[in-house]
């Protein structure tokens, strides 16, 4: 499955167009190498995908080709969620 749909069938990304785009940026690396929003994504693939101030690292699960909401959730498992600077501490 392209990295770009499975980003938005898990519901990690809510559009297929904004994943497309992260991943063109080069934001985002599938087992330590950089990834495009075409290049597929399998099982036990490590995903480490950066948002500005948030860096979400993520091990993938199993492939749908669609899914409800709830399910959505059993395609990945969150390994870290790391902020550069937390702004929550004021």
């Amino acid at each position: 499955m392209r990295l770009d749909k499975f980003l938005k069938v898990s519901r990690i990304i809510k559009r297929r167009t904004v994943a497309k785009e992260i991943a063109d940026q080069g934001r985002i690396t599938i087992n330590d190498r950089v990834a495009k929003s075409s290049t597929d994504v399998a099982p036990n693939d490590i995903l480490v995908i950066k948002f500005g101030n948030k860096t979400l690292t993520v091990q993938v699960l199993q492939l749908l080709e669609t899914t409800k909401k709830q399910d959505a959730e059993n395609m990945f498992k969150i390994v870290s969620e790391d902020y550069e600077k937390d702004y929550r501490n004021k």
